[in-house]
Order: C-alpha cells, then structure tokens, then sequence
C-alpha cells in the first residue's frame, strides 16, 4: 500500500528556505539551490505570492464548486477532515493578511524614507543656491560692475578694518588717489563705449601693478584709490607712484584708436598724515589736486601744506 507524502518546507527565523519536499514544489516552492532554496532571505512579496497561492488551492480542494485535479476526493463523512482543511485555509487567509499589511507598512516606510532623502536633496540644494546668492548678492555690492574691482563701499570697509588694528600690531600704510587725466576729453569726443573701455584697461593694469596684499578700488568716474600696507618710507612710496604713473600713461589701442591719458596720483600716510578713514582719503584727494595743479605726475600731502 502507498505510503501518501506529506510536503514539507523547512523555514529558519530569518525566513530563509532550509528544505523543500519534491512535491512541496508543485505549491510554488522551489527547489533548493533555486530562488527560494539559496539559503539567503525570501523577499516577503514572494511570501504574500505563495501563501496566497497555496490558501487558494487548499479552499479550491474542498469547494463544492471546484472540479478537476485540485478536487480533494474526500470519503463519505469526512467532514472532521474537511473542517481541518476549512481551518488551515482561514489560518493561511489571517496569515495572508498579516503579510499584505506588512508589504503595505514597508512600502510605506521606503516612501517615507524616499520623500525624506528628497526633501532633504532639495533643502541642501536650495541652501546652496540661498548661499551662492548671497555671496553673489555681496559681490556685487562691494564690486564696481564696469571693472570688477572693489567699489567705494569696500575700499572704505577695509581701510576701516586696517585702522581698527591696535597701533602696536598696525603696520603704516598709505592711501593712494589717482584721477585720470585726458579722460574726459576722451570720452566726450569718441562716446561712452570707448570710454568704458579705457577704464576697465586701466582698472586691469592698476590691479597688475599692485601687490596681493594690497586693494585697488575704483571710486567712480574716473577716479581710483589704492591701500597699500607696510610702505613706510617717502623713498618705497614714490617707487610705487612712478611705477602706477608709467603703467596708467602707456598708450591704449581700442580699436582703430591710439589713446593716452596721465594720471595725477596723491599719497596720504598713517600714522604721518592722519589717523581715521576719512581724513586720509580727503588728505590723499587734496595732494591729488596737487600734483595736478603742480603736473608733478605724483604728490605728498606734506607737500600740500601751507599751498
């Protein structure tokens, strides 16, 4: 007499396949080695996929509408054995559900987590952007926006901070004003195209003569500052006037156009001549004044007292 198999699939904790029966494939189990049978983890969709499989042919196999090869032939007053199959089947249908609701509790977390990381992508992006702007948006307002050097607002700012050093840690500097000679005649006789151009050459050549640590700014018009640290002899000073002087006075070719201007330059020094801000510039403005009058090329503002 035929012994009738019983199949049987052996599951670790961890919902890994550890043995399936030969005829527990035909459930939808596969064999090992397979899919399901490599030892590693079943993901729990196929869990839902198989246990709604075999729940549907456990009820199929004692309906009384059901024909065919998943007909349970059942003898006369098997009942108990047909309420066995009734509870497993509702058994398999709670765990069934147990599994769809956990499917449904993961999806939901992966979109939580995916909803947080894109949240998360988009705040960082729109901080770098609120950052990017904010450093253009102070870039353009301490910057000349003809020649891109800085502008009157940051001249001053820093000439502020270099006073702002107490006087033992402060190096002398100086401030340099230089105003261009020529240029309005330039400008009035070829427009403000080409005279536009002439001082962003000029701003280009004032910025290459000038150390590093030093600042050309363009106050506006025609009239640009230098802060120079750490000059503090008459005899380094004028090395660097004659020098911004003959840089300035080259001649420039704007297109068919061989133009020249000459730079009238004036020094004002700390601590020799004034210790705040704005008496430096003025001093510095007034020796410029100077050297024109005078067309010395380049003045102290020792040189303006008592003129």
């Amino acid at each position: 007499m035929d012994t009738p198999q019983r199949s049987r699939i052996l599951l670790s904790n961890d919902g890994a396949t550890q043995h399936v029966s030969p005829d527990a494939e035909g459930l939808g189990f596969a064999p090992l080695g397979g899919p399901m049978g490599s030892g590693e983890t079943v993901p729990i969709e196929d869990w839902v996929d198989l246990v709604g499989a075999i729940e549907a042919r456990l009820r199929d196999s004692v309906s009384d509408q059901t024909a065919g090869e998943h007909q349970l032939e059942l003898p006369a007053g098997a009942d108990r054995v047909r309420a066995s199959v009734l509870e497993c089947v509702a058994a398999l249908g709670q765990l069934h559900a147990t599994l769809q609701a956990e499917l449904a509790r993961r999806y939901s977390l992966e979109l939580q987590v995916f909803d947080a990381q894109t949240a998360l992508a988009q705040a960082r992006s729109e901080l770098a952007g609120t950052r990017a702007g904010e450093q253009k948006a102070r870039h353009e307002a301490l910057h000349d926006a003809l020649t891109s050097l800085p502008n009157r607002s940051f001249f001053q700012e820093r000439l502020d901070g270099t006073l702002a050093a107490t006087p033992p840690l402060r190096q002398a500097f100086a401030v340099l004003y230089l105003d261009l000679d020529g240029f309005k005649a330039i400008n009035d006789a070829h427009g403000h195209g080409i005279g536009d151009q002439l001082l962003g050459i000029v701003a280009a050549r004032l910025k290459r003569a000038i150390r590093s640590e030093d600042m050309v700014s363009r106050l506006g018009g025609d009239e640009f500052a230098c802060l120079v640290i750490g000059l503090a002899s008459n005899v380094q000073l004028c090395r660097l006037a004659a020098h911004l002087f003959d840089v300035v006075s080259a001649p420039v070719r704007i297109g068919e156009l061989r133009l020249a201007v000459r730079p009238s330059i004036g020094i004002a020094m700390c601590p020799d001549d004034a210790v705040t801000a704005d008496t430096l510039i003025s001093k510095a403005d007034a020796a410029m004044y100077h050297a024109k009058r005078e067309q010395l090329g380049y003045a102290f503002s020792a040189q303006c007292k008592g003129a």
